[in-house]
């Protein structure tokens, strides 16, 4: 009889067995919401305990910043890791340490411990004019006898000079620069009326006959050639005479044995900064720019000392602007101090954080100024999401059950936002990413994450409940003054009046009637609603996957109709702005085509960026502007971009130097290249002697050791070889040796190195000789963009992983492709953007594309899945009903982060630069897709809204409603048919 009954046909469908993934689903979404409303109801009855723990948790860890400390090695965490470079660098100390160079030094081939360097330009004329060439060699006098006392003071003080801290030749004098000899043989030439020597660029000859390259001590030339060019002949002979010079760079190496030496060569390296300091201000005709081995570490470190004020600025403009976001006109229903205890809750989770990283003895760098940010805009938008949800809650429910509905409803998408950002930050804090500043910025923010959102279910729920009983007690939600009810305000001022208006419950009552019930005479009559309504507050019917099992329902109305405001003064600002102007407005037929076009165009750029990603391998670019090292960088570019550093080629491996093929091929290599090579210099030797090159191993060994090693001229390749001795009576074998290669470069400077640097490494993989490339540049350059990269390509694969896993069990599988589409489309923006923005791809730019991936599922995430939980209606409706639930936090998520991150952009600063530009994309970008993109695709594009599962011409299923309606006296429970 009952399969009979044609009212009841639409129930025994809805009892009909569903997909085990849609059944999976439900089962684990209505357990994780069951679990959260009961942790809203334990946190709803101990307040005070959650409200206390968290500050005094934070006091106490926070007392351990005695032990903070600065990262003093800023290489390891700018450079690859693990890289062929530092392999090939420890080799190479290995075989030729700095020490055991008796002649002469590179400066920018070898970089010990402690050096000091010095580039001098002049503002008028050439460094070679007598006046200034005078001038400079009494700078390398007073630099030469510049002592420092250690320590400062005492009884055991004593001073150090140079030539006590520098590295010493084979005669224990200090080994100084090629270019301050010969600029005193020209000082020496002039002052006797003698004939001034030439001195030819790159490739010099001193007066003793040895070769010198000069090409990194002597910048800005122009030479007697055409056009007053200097042309250096690629078969590494002299080059042409120097006509005039504008910069000239001095190195001084200092040795630290121990670590006595070590605190000397330090105060000898500010002693020297100072002098320097002094020594411009006399004279002001030379231009003066130190760099010292401390330079890039003491400026990288900078960047967070200048970050200081305009961080204490960001949080102030942003807890203003969280104050009036949070605010109503309402006194009673507003929160305007949630706004401000969200802020506290996130200072409260980075301090905890801050105890962690000191008890546990790890170190800061100013890359950890991104953090704040990141637990900003995660903390925030959580915040505004647990608001917007509490006030969707009925007004006459206890508040503990009002903060255990806000649990149910939100916590799940707030918990779900926060696994993507640990699973983005853990993985790229994983031994798999090989850059060290990447993996501690991620370890660090995934910590600060995790308490953060500790602190939010605990510190800020807890005064969500203080608030609730303000709210209850209709006290002033500033004030916390007991608001009079209307009766008593009438004799009041008018400023009185508005500053204390609010609405009373019995008002509430009477003026507002029952949500879904229309306001006529009639309302207690008939009711006709659809299956399902779009504004049934926190129901978990609405908000789960799919209807109930049962047709006959009931509805538990949570608050007044979206569409139907008989307060609109009550509302939030940005609340009534979305619901009546920007909801219509986006969803509008016309306008949609605007909008598709404009993503379109978002594509169209964000691809031309994309195909224009640079490396940023050079780390004077995450430093504070105007700092010494910034200005030695600058100074080096645009006076000593003619030639690369000077490139270490080492033979590692005994070669038959004897036989005719290596030597031909040693010379192929070197061919093309500025070159000190002693191989050449050798058979260059045997050639003027009438002697064979090709000579049996004995001869050639014995020749090259008791008469070429011996000339003057040539005595100094004796640091470039390294005999093994073989038997008693025979002549060692050459173990090991060294020449040294420089290449002509343009403006592009690092990318033609790092190209360089590809090529000889596959050509050291084909060649019969045994050999390798090195520079100090290397270790920077080596794989810089695979291990830049690698963190983020691990962590996009990570959280497409992660929701391809979760929806099979949690989420909609539409919720999670239109989820990752949208990570992949903000991430594609950010990084497009930033690149015409002129933001290279580095390691602080890197950790802002990661930490946008969690941003961007904070903003659009909820969105999503308030839409995609919605049954019947049109997609536009539920469109305006996820942008008035969810769009509102965001964009009041956008209006604070934005103010936080304008004093940051003030910084002088490249790092905190880069910072400010990627992370305002990353908000643009996020807020785009969530207030403008999605709102539009989703009107025409998948998951679909029916109205209904069975056949068409069927006839609407009964459905029962429970609806409160109110007399004078009391609420009565009718129950209408539709």
């Amino acid at each position: 009889m009952l399969g009979s009954a044609p009212g009841l046909s639409g129930r025994w469908e809805r009892l009909e067995p569903r997909p085990r993934a849609r059944m999976l689903r439900q089962v684990l979404h209505a357990g994780l919401r069951t679990s959260f409303h009961a942790l809203g109801r334990f946190v709803a009855s101990h307040p005070v305990f959650f409200a206390s723990a968290p500050v005094l948790l934070s006091i106490l860890l926070g007392a351990s910043f005695s032990r903070y400390r600065v990262e003093e090695d800023v290489e390891s965490l700018l450079a690859p890791k693990h890289s062929l470079a530092k392999i090939e660098g420890n080799l190479v100390d290995s075989l030729f340490p700095v020490n055991r160079s008796k002649h002469a030094l590179y400066s920018d081939l070898q970089t010990p411990g402690r050096y000091g360097r010095v580039i001098i330009t002049t503002r008028k004329g050439s460094v070679l004019d007598p006046v200034h060439l005078d001038t400079i060699l009494k700078l390398h006098r007073q630099i030469y006898q510049m002592q420092v006392t250690v320590p400062a003071t005492g009884l055991n003080s004593f001073n150090y000079s140079f030539s006590y801290l520098c590295l010493p030749d084979d005669k224990n004098v200090c080994i100084i620069d090629d270019i301050i000899r010969a600029m005193e043989e020209i000082q020496s030439a002039r002052a006797s009326n003698r004939t001034i020597p030439i001195l030819r660029y790159p490739i010099t000859q001193l007066a003793d006959g040895r070769q010198a390259y000069i090409g990194h001590q002597l910048g800005g030339v122009q030479g007697w050639g055409p056009g007053g060019t200097v042309r250096g002949p690629g078969s590494g002979g002299r080059g042409e005479g120097v006509r005039s010079a504008r910069a000239l760079q001095l190195t001084y190496y200092l040795q630290a044995r121990g670590g006595l030496m070590d605190r000397v060569a330090s105060q000898w390296e500010k002693s020297f900064c100072a002098e320097l300091q002094t020594f411009a201000a006399s004279h002001p005709k030379l231009s003066l720019y130190p760099s010292t081995s401390s330079s890039l570490r003491t400026d990288f470190q900078f960047s967070s000392v200048l970050a200081r004020r305009p961080l204490l600025a960001s949080l102030g403009a942003c807890g203003v602007l969280a104050i009036l976001c949070c605010s109503m006109r309402d006194c009673v229903r507003s929160k305007p101090w949630l706004g401000l205890l969200a802020l506290l809750s996130v200072t409260l989770s980075g301090l905890t954080a801050a105890g962690i990283l000191n008890l546990t003895g790890a170190t800061y760098n100013s890359s950890y100024l991104g953090i704040p940010f990141v637990m900003l805009g995660h903390g925030l938008f959580g915040s505004f999401e647990i608001l917007s949800s509490w006030r969707r809650t009925r007004e006459d429910q206890h508040v503990k059950e009002r903060v255990a509905s806000v649990f149910e409803d939100v916590m799940l998408r707030f918990s779900g936002s926060t696994m993507l950002h640990l699973m983005t930050l853990g993985l790229a804090a994983s031994p798999l990413t090989n850059m060290e500043a990447v993996r501690l910025f991620c370890r660090t923010a995934a910590l600060a994450v995790t308490i953060s959102y500790v602190y939010m279910l605990s510190f800020y729920s807890s005064c969500l409940v203080f608030t609730g009983y303000l709210e209850t007690g209709y006290r002033h939600g500033c004030f916390c003054r007991r608001v009079p009810k209307p009766d008593r305000l009438d004799s009041k001022p008018a400023w009185y009046r508005c500053l204390m208006y609010t609405r009373y419950q019995d008002e509430t009552q009477t003026t507002n009637p029952p949500h879904g019930v229309s306001h006529t005479p009639h309302a207690n009559l008939t009711h006709t609603h659809p299956h399902t309504h779009p504004h049934t507050g926190n129901n978990p019917a609405v908000h789960g996957h799919g209807h109930v099992g049962n047709s006959t329902h009931t509805h538990q109305h949570t608050h007044s109709s979206a569409h139907t405001d008989h307060h609109p003064q009550d509302s939030h600002l940005l609340l009534g702005c979305v619901r009546r102007c920007y909801g219509d407005w986006i969803t509008n037929t016309y306008v949609k085509p605007f909008v598709v076009l404009l993503y379109l165009v978002y594509i169209s750029f964000g691809l031309m960026g994309f195909l224009q990603v640079a490396q940023g391998s050079d780390p004077s670019a995450l430093v504070a502007m105007d700092t010494a090292t910034v200005l030695y960088t600058n100074a080096q570019h645009r006076y000593f971009s003619s030639y690369s550093p000077v490139i270490g080629f080492y033979i590692y491996d005994s070669a038959p130097y004897w036989n005719a093929t290596v030597q031909r091929d040693l010379l192929e290599y070197a061919k093309g290249f500025q070159r000190i090579s002693w191989l050449e210099a050798y058979l260059d030797y045997l050639s003027e002697r009438n002697q064979s090159t090709s000579q049996p191993r004995e001869n050639f060994t014995h020749t090259l050791r008791h008469a070429f090693l011996r000339e003057p001229q040539f005595a100094h390749f004796a640091d470039d070889i390294i005999f093994a001795e073989r038997g008693q009576g025979e002549e060692p074998d050459v173990a090991a040796s060294r020449i040294f290669l420089v290449a002509k470069t343009t403006e592009n400077k690092r990318e033609e190195m790092s190209v360089l640097l590809d090529t000889l490494r596959r050509l050291s993989l084909t060649s019969r000789v045994r050999f390798l490339i090195f520079n100090p540049s290397f270790v920077y350059l080596d794989r810089y963009a695979a291990a830049v990269s690698s963190p983020l390509r691990h962590s996009l694969l990570a959280v497409l992983f992660l929701l391809g896993l979760s929806s099979l069990a949690v989420v909609e599988p539409l919720v999670s492709v239109w989820l990752g589409l949208t990570l992949l489309s903000v991430q594609f923006g950010v990084l497009g953007f930033m690149t015409l923005w002129g933001v290279e791809l580095d390691c602080m730019s890197v950790l802002c594309l990661i930490a946008a991936l969690g941003h961007s599922a904070d903003c659009s995430g909820p969105l999503l899945c308030g839409f995609a939980s919605g049954r019947g209606d049109s997609r536009t409706r539920w469109v305006r009903v996820a942008l008035e639930r969810h769009g509102v936090p965001s964009l009041q998520t956008l209006i604070c982060y934005s103010a936080a991150l304008v004093p940051v952009g003030s910084v002088r600063s490249n790092l905190t630069r880069t910072l400010f530009r990627c992370l305002t994309l990353t908000a643009g970008c996020s807020a785009l897709h969530t207030l403008a993109f999605l709102p539009t695709l989703l009107t025409f594009l998948p998951p679909s809204k029916s109205r209904g599962h069975g056949p068409e011409g069927e006839g609407q299923r009964q459905e029962v409603e429970c609806v409160e309606m109110n007399d004078s006296t009391r609420v009565v429970d009718q129950i209408t048919t539709v």
